[in-house]
């Protein structure tokens, strides 16, 4: 073998080797961009037993829902995990992406499963609070039904799952919070007379509570439901998303597509309108993470208004996306209040 073949090979060697390691080998690093988008008044596909059915993503029963208008898009932020090296180059090179160390979006404690498990906890938590803030907002009467039934528990073989909740020990109960109150104020062994109705007969039970247990207050009786608020008035929503979707973020955006299938009227105007933001139960809206990433998604889906979060005000105004206007919003009816305006041609509070 000639001495030039031979330098050719080894300068081959370490260039295969090379190619090889970046195009397999992965680096701590993720890739974040656009996600997809949903529009809320629209329609997802669910699993039903025997194959797959199409329901609206806000689907309302118990009352007429009102026909919308125009597009209300939740947004998200895409994350690529198990990037090669050559993937991370080339992500690196493209304006849209940002590439961060995996531990910013994956604590090294916890793994790929429980963050998935956590932000599915999160969504469902974040529905929760969406409809009791859209609940509020209208002015619904609301009352306390058991979503759960340990069963192991005080209450079991005497609640289920749907009774509605009237009074503990001759105390009317409004809400589920005035349960949690009533229930707490008694010690562990006591005795309590639950009153509730079950197929709209008013009935009533006793038992004797439980202690909280090693992770609650010891002196703290403990009747062992789940209980949430859900409308006097029989309405009820329920929210189809692609069970893929996971975080808090989305709750401002459902919190108005629930007002929208309630209250007549439209919200959005007939226009293209996308969003992001955290929600609590009094309608108060919160910051939420990659924002950046869901106005160009809501850009390139074609919305023409975005609603942001003041604390990510800042951060939106960095380089948007020319043709769409960041509305500002604190609250639920702030948000409803700025579509109205910018529906009939005003000036909404926009960030910058």
């Amino acid at each position: 073998m000639s001495r030039r073949l031979l330098t050719l090979l080894a300068a081959l060697v370490p260039a295969v080797l090379l190619f090889v390691l970046a195009t397999s080998a992965t680096v701590p690093l993720v890739a974040m961009g656009p996600g997809p988008t949903y529009d809320t008044f629209g329609e997802a596909e669910v699993q039903v037993e025997g194959g797959v059915e199409t329901v609206p993503i806000i689907e309302v029963r118990g009352r007429e829902a009102d026909q919308t208008e125009g597009t209300l898009r939740m947004t998200t932020a895409a994350v690529r995990d198990r990037l090669t090296l050559a993937d991370a180059v080339r992500f690196w090179l493209d304006p849209v992406q940002v590439v961060v160390p995996r531990d910013q979006v994956f604590p090294p404690e916890r793994s790929r499963d429980e963050v998935r498990e956590s932000n599915a906890a999160e969504m469902v938590g974040s529905e929760n609070s969406a409809e009791a803030a859209a609940y509020g907002y209208l002015g619904i009467p609301m009352q306390p039904r058991v979503e759960g039934v340990d069963p192991d528990g005080p209450a079991a073989g005497l609640l289920r799952v749907g009774d509605v909740l009237t009074s503990v020990d001759g105390e009317r109960v409004s809400d589920a919070t005035a349960v949690v109150e009533q229930v707490g104020a008694h010690r562990p062994g006591d005795e309590v007379r639950i009153g509730f109705t079950r197929d709209g007969r008013e009935e009533t039970t006793t038992t004797r509570l439980a202690s909280a247990g090693p992770d609650g207050d010891p002196d703290q009786g403990r009747l062992g439901i789940l209980v949430g608020d859900t409308p006097a008035d029989g309405t009820d929503v329920t929210i189809n998303i692609d069970p893929d979707v996971g975080g808090p973020s989305a709750g401002v955006i459902l919190a108005i597509a629930i007002v929208d299938k309630l209250d007549p009227g439209n919200s959005t105007g007939g226009a293209k309108v996308a969003g992001s933001g955290t929600i609590q139960p009094d309608g108060t809206v919160g910051p939420i993470g990659g924002v950046t990433h869901k106005i160009r998604a809501a850009h390139e889906a074609g919305a023409t208004e975005f609603l942001v979060p003041a604390g990510n005000c800042a951060e939106a105004v960095q380089d948007p996306p020319g043709g769409i206007r960041l509305i500002e919003v604190e609250t639920l009816g702030g948000a409803l209040d700025a579509l109205e305006v910018a529906a009939t041609g005003g000036e909404p509070p926009t960030c910058g």
